[in-house]
């Protein structure tokens, strides 16, 4: 059963909610790009790596990659929880959310390597190294699960709750999707100024996409997709990254 909330307590709840998820991470993210700004080194002589390992035993790296993963997972957690209390759920995956997904990831993933590049060679991006693990038995799961852990947690929360308690407000939908999209591109500035713009534009196309279809599925699919192929391509290939992790 559904309840009904005030608009100063859905307010509340996007305060609290992003000072303890993106919303901070944002924030965090900002003064790691201005510190980086600083540097006497220009942003392309800079280097940010994703992945690293967190210790140097095996089953401790992967008992710490789990904790670290997991707190992403309960970030999504904690927001489907406040939308079940206004009769919101996560609706079961289709097949065809699969289809979507790749699709998705191969419009946003392939302009983005472009604009990595072209990035990092007009001095507007960090080098960005994907992983830096040097186990093998660790690297790969520990790679896999980060890509969940991303896409559930950022999609469910900066995606499905955000635009939903917006609504709510009464925000019109270009102000819903400019929110959204302005929080997603906040929370990568740490990889540089292109990182910021690139994932607006990747907010942009999700936010519309879960608008028209309330599906969100699809673009866990392709996020997860996005990540998974830069993390364990850069893994098997070398110096590749793409853009929107």
């Amino acid at each position: 059963m559904s309840v009904s909330q005030s608009p100063q307590r859905i307010r509340a709840e996007i305060l609290i909610v992003l000072a303890i998820t993106f919303g901070i991470s944002g924030v965090r993210a900002i003064l790691r790009l201005v510190d980086s700004l600083l540097d006497p080194a220009p942003l392309n002589e800079q280097s940010v790596t994703l992945n690293a390992p967190q210790s140097d035993l095996a089953w401790l790296d992967i008992a710490l990659q789990l904790c670290s993963a997991g707190v992403l997972f309960a970030y999504g957690s904690l927001a489907l929880f406040l939308l079940a209390g206004s009769g919101i759920r996560l609706q079961l995956p289709k097949l065809s959310d699969v289809g979507w997904g790749a699709a998705l990831a191969a419009l946003i993933g392939i302009p983005g390597l472009v604009l990595y590049v072209s990035a990092v060679h007009l001095g507007l991006s960090k080098e960005v190294i994907p992983t830096a693990f040097d186990n093998a038995w660790v690297e790969a799961p520990a790679l896999l699960l980060w890509s969940g852990a991303n896409a559930f947690g950022e999609e469910i929360v900066v995606v499905m709750w955000l635009m939903n308690r917006l609504k709510h407000l009464g925000w019109s939908l270009p102000a819903v999707i400019g929110a959204s999209s302005l929080l997603r591109g906040s929370y990568h500035l740490y990889q540089g100024v292109s990182a910021g713009f690139g994932n607006i534009i990747m907010g942009v196309v999700f936010c519309y996409f879960y608008h028209r279809t309330g599906r969100v599925w699809p673009l866990v699919i392709a996020h997860f997709l996005i990540d998974a192929v830069a993390f364990v391509g850069y893994s098997l290939l070398g110096d590749l990254s793409l853009f929107g992790l």
